[in-house]
């Protein structure tokens, strides 16, 4: 690493700093409100908890607000989550509200503002090694691929995004990104609170390598719930460091 990009990787992390800090408090009285919310209607626990692999394929827990009930019995986790997502939760989904919890993780040094979406631990194995560099950079609240279409790009074309942040960061970049989060949100494009797994065209990890529309038939489900196969919300797990996003 070039002393240039040390010094501005430890801008980056004062970006972080300075920035999640500022959010925490200007945002508090909605984390409140988002927190009583989840409470009053889905119980607790109000947090979602998962361990992700961030920096170097580190594992840490990152944390989001509940979203979804469990399955009740006959139900499938992996085939009812357009059923088992609350009216609350889409909306958190919709504005990103679920993910401000994350900014505890940026504080931790965890996550930054911006980079690569911590994804499941369990895809790890599926990765060719050129899409193993994603984690070259700390995983980040926002990043290239979401504001270049997020929920509506297939899913290797989204890592195929995170190869290219990684290999051609700048704090002029993240800056740029950050203000396209910004307009996303407030437009809500791009977003969706749940996907049809034929037009992801990931592995399931640890069902033999299949595509996922072989598996399920492209129903319509949240993709990164059902990529999970330890997802806690999924299980009704929530909050034992079981999650997907």
């Amino acid at each position: 690493m070039t002393r240039h990009n040390r010094w501005a990787l430890a801008v980056k992390r004062g970006m972080d700093v300075a920035g999640a800090a500022t959010a925490t408090i200007v945002l508090a009285p909605v984390l409140a409100w988002t927190a009583l919310a989840v409470a009053a209607t889905q119980g607790l626990p109000i947090l979602f908890r998962h361990e992700r692999p961030g920096l170097h394929e580190r594992p840490f827990t990152m944390y989001k607000f509940r979203t979804m009930r469990p399955p009740r019995r006959g139900e499938l986790w992996y085939m009812t989550d357009d059923q088992r997502i609350s009216r609350l939760g889409t909306f958190l989904r919709a504005t990103s509200l679920d993910e401000l919890p994350e900014l505890w993780n940026i504080l931790r040094g965890e996550m930054s503002l911006v980079g690569p979406r911590p994804l499941l631990t369990e895809y790890l194995d599926t990765y060719t090694p050129e899409q193993r560099r994603r984690h070259d950079m700390c995983p980040g609240f926002t990043g290239w691929a979401a504001v270049k279409g997020r929920h509506a790009i297939k899913f290797e074309d989204r890592l195929a995004l995170d190869l290219w942040y990684v290999d051609n960061w700048s704090l002029g970049l993240d800056v740029k990104i950050i203000a396209l989060t910004l307009g996303q949100v407030l437009r809500r494009t791009n977003v969706a609170a749940t996907q049809d797994l034929e037009e992801v065209g990931f592995p399931l990890p640890g069902v033999g390598g299949l595509p996922l529309d072989e598996l399920y038939g492209g129903h319509d489900r949240q993709a990164e719930a059902v990529a999970g196969v330890a997802t806690g919300e999924a299980r009704g797990q929530v909050g034992r460091g079981d999650d997907a996003s």
